[in-house]
């Protein structure tokens, strides 16, 4: 099995310690960090594939922290929270994260979690047949270089953007419900997932449509669920 490691952040150092003996007991190296100053030296300083960052920290908290990440890689991040609230878990996904977990949260839920984000990470980066590109417009998806271009110029995604892209864009015309969106890109089955999927939605549209609130490719079908237009 390949290693990878995982940089754990949170300034509760128990919580950061339990996260460590359930992810070593599952083959990975835990890079541990308290506060999200923390975290962007551990990234420099190691190679990371996963990140575990908590909202609330001293210093530089995890939406700080997870702008900074945004700005030099797509490496997939979980956000902990301590409130159960959906607009501390959007603002987490608004400002970048790939998933959310609510404290206190199972053990195996967490797993399950680093699981499902690394088979995606993992993935993006995996070769792919040849000549496999995808092209709708001015939208191109190249199933071989994991990239995607709009109007020729290359367009930053995380590996979940990626995948719900992928997705949509491999059956044009076809509508997907929010649940079958989330049980097809986060290989789990739903669990009020609206929040989650809407915000990543949105994202993708800022990245690739020209005007977002009037979307070309990516239409939403009201009541039913989202869908790539044919063009």
């Amino acid at each position: 099995m390949e290693e990878f490691n995982i940089l754990v952040c949170d300034d509760d150092h128990s919580i950061v310690d339990a996260i460590e003996i359930y992810l070593k007991q599952d083959g990975y190296r835990v890079i541990k960090a308290y506060n999200g100053l923390e975290a962007l030296k551990a990234l420099e300083e190691n190679e990371i594939h996963l990140i575990i960052l908590d909202i609330m920290m001293p210093q530089l908290d995890g939406l700080q922290a997870t702008v900074k990440i945004r700005e030099i890689c797509n490496i997939p991040i979980l956000m902990l929270s301590a409130k159960s609230e959906d607009t501390d878990k959007v603002l987490g996904l608004n400002f970048g994260a790939d998933d959310y977990i609510t404290k206190p949260f199972n053990p195996l839920e967490l797993l399950a979690r680093v699981k499902s984000m690394m088979r995606r990470y993992t993935s993006l980066g995996s070769i792919a047949e040849k000549n496999n590109v995808i092209r709708i417009g001015d939208v191109e998806l190249d199933k071989d270089a994991k990239e995607v271009r709009v109007n020729g110029k290359l367009v930053k995604m995380t590996a979940t953007e990626y995948g719900i892209l992928q997705l949509l864009m491999e059956n044009a015309g076809k509508v997907f419900s929010i649940d079958e969106i989330y049980e097809r890109v986060w290989n789990e089955s739903s669990f009020s997932p609206e929040n989650t999927v809407s915000v990543h939605i949105r994202r993708i549209r800022e990245k690739i449509e020209i005007n977002p609130k009037e979307p070309r490719y990516l239409k939403v079908v009201w009541g039913i669920g989202y869908k790539i237009e044919k063009i």
